[in-house]
């Protein structure tokens, strides 16, 4: 079976083990992350039988966005399995140049982390971006931390609804703190899809399939959160649950492919 991990990010191997260290303490978690880089997400892709990776970014300032975006290309096109996102950020002067410049590059979508950003989904200075892109390239985010109301699931149907062409992917099953917030809110969203990365380990037993079979397994996205989480350990993790067959190969790899047009 084809897997696709729908949910990772690379970072420069300067930079890549303390950017990770930063994400394991922004989620208040000992330990256990790996280092970032490239060659562990391939070494470690392979071992699990990953076929092609979606990386993403995320642009901490304005400033940083367009070397971000251009780290991504660079390693996208020394990396045939690598499927390349880019990124933004609320504060950049010309959000939609930047999309427009994405678009061109040929990366596949942009990914937005509201709570690292400090921005809310639904922020006004984000809506060029969201008219520029809307049925041309989707956008995703990480959704639902508790702690914060940046990626309320609420802020992003407001989104949906003033951008009825937008495609989103609402990572962590639309909320990775607050799933059944997430489905009651967004589950009727067609345009928007949903993985699994950074849940099926808070999850109790049955709750996963649970929402998978509410969602659909057509709506459903693998993803491994790589480097807060092992690839080899979350490809497990995922094959352990019980679905079909068909849900198994929807949610692995078929969903992505069609989503992305791949």
């Amino acid at each position: 079976m084809q897997i696709i991990d729908f949910h990772c990010h690379i970072y420069p191997v300067a930079v890549a083990q303390k950017a990770a260290q930063s994400i394991c303490e922004f989620y208040e978690l000992e330990g256990g992350h790996m280092d970032g880089t490239v060659e562990t997400l391939l070494r470690q892709g392979n071992a699990a039988g990953i076929d092609r990776f979606v990386v993403l970014p995320v642009g901490m300032r304005p400033d940083k966005v367009r070397h971000v975006n251009d780290f991504i290309l660079a390693e996208a096109a020394k990396e045939p399995r690598f499927i390349g996102f880019g990124t933004v950020h609320a504060g950049m002067e010309d959000i939609a140049g930047e999309a427009e410049y994405i678009i061109r590059a040929g990366l596949h979508g942009i990914k937005m982390h509201p709570d690292f950003q400090k921005f809310d989904i639904d922020d006004p200075r984000l809506f060029p971006l969201y008219e520029t892109v809307q049925g041309r390239m989707p956008v995703m985010y990480h959704m639902g931390d508790k702690r914060y109301d940046y990626s309320h699931p609420a802020k992003l149907r407001r989104v949906m609804e003033l951008f009825p062409k937008l495609q989103t992917v609402a990572a962590h099953f639309g909320g990775y703190s607050m799933y059944e917030t997430a489905y009651e809110i967004l589950h009727d969203k067609e345009n928007s899809i949903f993985d699994v990365s950074s849940s099926l380990m808070f999850m109790p037993e049955g709750v996963a399939e649970k929402y998978i079979n509410a969602f659909g397994a057509e709506r459903m996205v693998f993803g491994t959160d790589y480097p807060l989480w092992d690839p080899v350990v979350e490809t497990k993790r995922f094959f352990s649950l019980k679905l079909t067959d068909e849900q198994f190969e929807r949610i692995a790899h078929k969903t992505a492919e069609e989503f992305l047009e791949l």
